[in-house]
């Protein structure tokens, strides 16, 4: 095909229509052949939002109905050779985000339905649990072979009201009640396959369901959703040379932005490098490195238990250790925010010692690390937005023009404007909307931020200049400079051949702005 006219699958997570209409599809099929060869008759995989499982759920779908042609030139193609048709019931539960327990029990009513129009219903069954029971048993009876069950994000109807005391069991006890069959109903399946977010210990599935296999942090399927770094340059190799020419970049240049911006997910450790295929593939479509994924989905949530957690900013963007079981905490127990990050994208793992189960774990790229801060400006800096993306435009303009001065001038100006509230008199709340800022710079320049003893400390990126920033709180710019210790970054200065600038910024606690800096 000539991709030039290549055709990108834009929300379209069916795979007969991805296959049939010729749109690009990254080959997963030998993990389809995997799972559904591995022995383990119930499987479940857990993957952040928008990250392919209903595309791996519609895979299974076809697999299991046994439409070959659609597997044409992919490499289940020469691993299968039976093909065998079984009944497919694929109940798609994103549709009850939202929902009170009436409309749960409607919608899931009518995914029943469809099933019972096709194998029959006995007036009897009138509980969900019942019908689904009877829909397995007759599909098993009247095809002759055992039924393959598929549901994908089965916690969506929970997510929203995860920490309602009284809406969570509610809803609970309904999905609890639907998916009991699922053990019963052992003798005609096939397969099971589930997809979510997160893990829901009181649910039926996972106490009852005592021999499901959670294949989320196994080696074997790192890469089954997302798209690696290997496929991108093997599978997508003409794309990047589109892109990079649509660009106006070299094709190395191409990638090297690609990765910072949407790299950097890694599922269990040791792992392949991995793509956000849901911003990869609308960056190829549009031509345009833009933040697709953090724009799908705006945290409020997450920004609330960012908050209940006393989670601060610079806590936010360091990296943190937890062992295997902290950060895979069934979301009803939380004790930390760290298993929500991670289960829902914000983190991923880093580096692990797979020996211990002890994990690194921190924002995977750029993408995510700039929507989170933007997220917090309203929080932490101010509700005026408009006027905090302005004073960062400023800024990223003078740094392009390597006038730091003028950038620091810019944000002077703008701090003092910010209007003082209560909840900015504890000490280092000011480092904290410093933190935000010179985060949010690294949506125009390679901001690397560390913070080794509570102080900020920045190593900034821009085309032409290396700058090394160093903050202090009430001690004056001359201090600061002292602090700053050329030592510490022989590496950087080695691999990027720029010229070094360093710059002091001294912050008064009294008028709650930048009070002196210095530039060398």
């Amino acid at each position: 095909m000539d991709t030039q006219q290549r055709l990108y699958p834009i929300g379209i997570q069916t795979f007969a229509d991805i296959r049939n209409e010729n749109y690009l599809y990254i080959d997963k099929t030998e993990y389809v052949y995997r799972m559904t060869h591995s022995g383990a008759r119930y499987i479940f995989l857990s993957r952040p939002r928008r990250f392919g499982k209903s595309l791996l759920v519609s895979t299974l779908h076809s697999y299991f109905e046994g439409r070959k042609e659609l597997f044409k030139g992919l490499a289940i193609e020469a691993l299968e050779k039976d093909w065998t048709v079984h009944p497919v019931l694929h109940f798609d539960m994103s549709m009850a985000k939202h929902m009170e327990k009436e409309q749960l029990e409607s919608m899931l009513n009518l995914q029943l339905l469809k099933y019972e129009n096709i194998y029959g219903k006995v007036e009897a069954e009138t509980g969900l649990n019942d019908r689904l029971a009877g829909i397995i048993q007759r599909a098993c009876t009247q095809t002759g072979q055992k039924v393959v069950v598929l549901i994908d994000e089965y916690d969506a109807p929970l997510l929203d009201v995860v920490h309602e005391d009284t809406a969570l069991p509610v809803l609970r006890n309904v999905m609890r009640n639907f998916y009991s069959p699922l053990k019963a109903c052992d003798p005609y399946l096939r397969f099971v396959f589930m997809t979510g977010i997160t893990k829901f210990s009181q649910l039926s599935i996972f106490s009852e369901l005592n021999n499901i296999e959670n294949i989320s942090m196994l080696e074997q399927y790192a890469a089954v959703c997302g798209i690696t770094e290997e496929e991108i340059l093997t599978q997508m190799s003409p794309d990047l040379d589109i892109l990079a020419g649509r660009l106006g970049l070299s094709r190395e240049d191409t990638f090297a932005r690609l990765k910072a911006k949407y790299d950097g997910y890694h599922f269990t450790w040791p792992s392949p490098d991995i793509y956000n295929p849901f911003s990869l593939i609308r960056a190829f479509a549009n031509a345009k490195l833009d933040s697709y994924w953090f724009g799908s989905g705006t945290p409020t949530y997450l920004i609330e238990m960012i908050r209940k957690f006393r989670m601060t900013p610079i806590q936010l963007g360091e990296t943190c250790k937890a062992g295997k079981d902290e950060f895979d905490t069934p979301t009803e127990r939380l004790s930390s925010i760290i298993p929500l990050l991670y289960q829902s994208g914000y983190y991923t793992i880093k580096k692990g010692i797979p020996a211990i189960e002890s994990y690194t774990l921190g924002i995977p790229n750029q993408e995510v690390r700039i929507g989170l801060f933007r997220s917090l400006i309203p929080y932490y800096v101010t509700p005026d937005t408009i006027s905090a993306s302005s004073t960062l435009i400023t800024m990223a303009e003078c740094l392009l023009e390597d006038d730091m001065d003028g950038a620091l001038k810019a944000m002077q100006t703008f701090l003092g404007t910010v209007p003082y509230t209560d909840n900015t008199g504890y000490e280092g709340h000011w480092q904290q909307v410093l933190y935000i800022i010179f985060s949010l710079l690294g949506y125009f320049a390679d901001v690397e931020v560390r913070t080794p003893k509570g102080r900020v400390d920045m190593v900034m990126r821009t085309a032409t200049r290396l700058y090394l920033v160093e903050l202090k709180l009430d001690a004056g710019a001359e201090a600061a400079m002292q602090q700053i210790d050329l030592k510490q970054y022989p590496e950087r200065f080695a691999l990027c051949g720029l010229p070094v600038v360093k710059v002091a910024i001294s912050f008064d606690r009294e008028t709650h702005n930048i009070s002196s800096w210095e530039i060398q």
